[in-house]
């Protein structure tokens, strides 16, 4: 099959009905029952791993520090990215399909970290969840807005213990800053800038799929491909560079969004948009842009000072000017963060760093509050533990992931037209008008076709 090239066979496609069946979440939470857990726990939580390499190797590592769990299977579709986890934790049954280690440990496991690209996120996370498995997975959590939702859905459907795997969330930092914003230190917000200094395509380069290759015989590759449309290997995919193809990964948005529009969510406690629009350095289907900006509007909350938040979004190296935060001239904003501008001044949220108050002099003396970080791993062990949720749980997680794919459907709509009399390029004037309960776009739809995708037979992912 010639690269690229998307394949009608063994797909199955979903359909318009059962797309919009059971898609609005409940408003209200939902009590927990008891743990779910394995039969031979004997006092563990007995956890299996699928992705055991990069950040996959990351979450069970900070996992495997807690001393209630005990790992009872490893998966990977690479045979060589099995060393890490076997050095950490030797012994640990092998597997390279997730549903064939499901189906083998049957009770014998609690819960599952998924840490794999974003393609498979909701093929796993969901099956895992049907089997009552309290489920650890990595940002951006889904890849779509349907899966999203549905992920939103089955976790409380289920009432499994779920944690989004942007640990920031739970770091000194992001705590300090969303509590600053919560205590008014700038007042009510009026607007944010957020931005990421990574470009979309900056692994690869590429505009086009790469030659075909043959893939080394560590790789299942089928099994890699898994939910996505059949294409021929080539090391532009995998282990790393499938963050730039739309196919596989979600940009510099899908790779940083949930991140770092993490704080702006928890501290203004925002729900789903309004409205999104975009502009791009030019957008085909099968990468994503150097650079984007797009432009979110948010109904108002308590912690706003209108009806409605302008939340702008921007990456490839784009940011607002220093001026906006009421920064001193010699002072840059971080490469990385967000700005929220307040009635009573400025909050600066650096990726991974502490928040800072702006215009300096208005906020000289301040005391900054004593605040702690925890691990965020831990935080879902013992949530699992105990039957609780978390404050990253797909109730949280699932809108956030929302959003920021909604943000990549208006980057691959929004496109720039060619003007034949000037002979430039102008901007999109398409603004998508969204409509969450229902989920759909009242004005669009082209956009509308995005917000799901087809998936190949054994990958499918369940309504809930």
């Amino acid at each position: 099959m010639r690269c690229g090239v998307r394949s009608s066979l063994a797909m199955t496609t979903t359909t318009r009905r059962s797309f919009l069946q059971n898609t609005s979440l409940a408003s209200a939470a939902v009590a927990f029952p008891s743990l779910v857990r394995g039969q031979n726990l004997n006092s563990k939580l007995q956890v299996a791993c699928v992705g055991v390499n990069g950040m996959g190797f990351s979450d069970l590592k900070n996992v495997g520090t807690h001393a209630a769990v005990k790992f009872v299977g490893f998966c990977d579709v690479d045979s060589n990215r099995f060393d890490q986890a076997d050095k950490a934790h030797p012994g640990v049954k092998h597997f390279s399909d997730y549903r064939e280690m499901f189906s083998t440990l049957g009770d014998g496991f609690d819960a599952v970290t998924v840490g794999i690209p974003d393609h498979m996120h909701a093929p796993v996370a969901v099956a895992a969840m049907q089997k009552k498995k309290h489920v650890y997975c990595q940002k951006p959590l889904a890849h779509t807005v349907w899966e999203a939702r549905q992920m939103s859905l089955w976790a409380e459907k289920t009432g499994v213990t779920t944690q989004m795997g942007n640990q920031i969330h739970s770091a000194i930092e992001y705590r300090l800053g969303t509590r600053l914003i919560k205590e008014g230190a700038i007042g009510k917000v009026k607007e944010v800038w957020s931005w990421v200094g990574v470009t979309g395509n900056e692994r690869t380069r590429l505009l086009a799929p790469p030659p075909a290759a043959q893939a080394p015989a560590n790789l299942n590759w089928d099994l890699w491909i898994g939910a996505a449309p059949m294409r021929d290997y080539a090391p532009a995919y995998h282990p790393f560079s499938w963050r730039d193809w739309q196919d596989f990964g979600g940009g510099a948005l899908g790779d940083f969004g949930c991140h770092i529009l993490d704080p702006v969510f928890t501290a203004l406690e925002l729900t789903a948009p309004i409205s999104i629009t975009a502009k791009n350095s030019g957008v085909n289907d099968q990468i994503w842009p150097s650079h984007e900006t797009v432009s979110y509007v948010f109904p108002g909350t308590a912690y706003t000072a209108g009806k409605t938040l302008k939340v702008t979004w921007m990456d490839g190296g784009l940011k607002p000017s220093h001026k906006i935060a009421q920064m001193p001239g010699d002072i840059d904003l971080p490469s990385s963060g967000s700005v929220f501008i307040g009635e009573n001044g400025c909050l600066v949220q650096a990726h991974v760093a502490g928040p800072r108050l702006y215009p300096m002099d208005k906020f000289t003396g301040f005391k900054y509050p004593k605040e702690e970080g925890r691990s965020h791993w831990h935080t879902w062990i013992d949530a699992c533990l105990e039957g609780k949720k978390t404050s990253d749980g797909f109730h949280y997680a699932g809108p956030l992931s929302e959003a920021v794919q909604l943000g990549n459907i208006a980057t691959r709509v929004c496109r720039p037209s060619y003007d034949s009399v000037t002979g430039r390029l102008e901007e999109s004037k398409l603004v998508l008008e969204w409509d969450a309960a229902n989920l759909r776009f009242a004005n669009s739809p082209e956009a509308d076709k995005l917000l799901t995708k087809s998936y190949r037979a054994g990958f499918e992912v369940a309504a809930a």
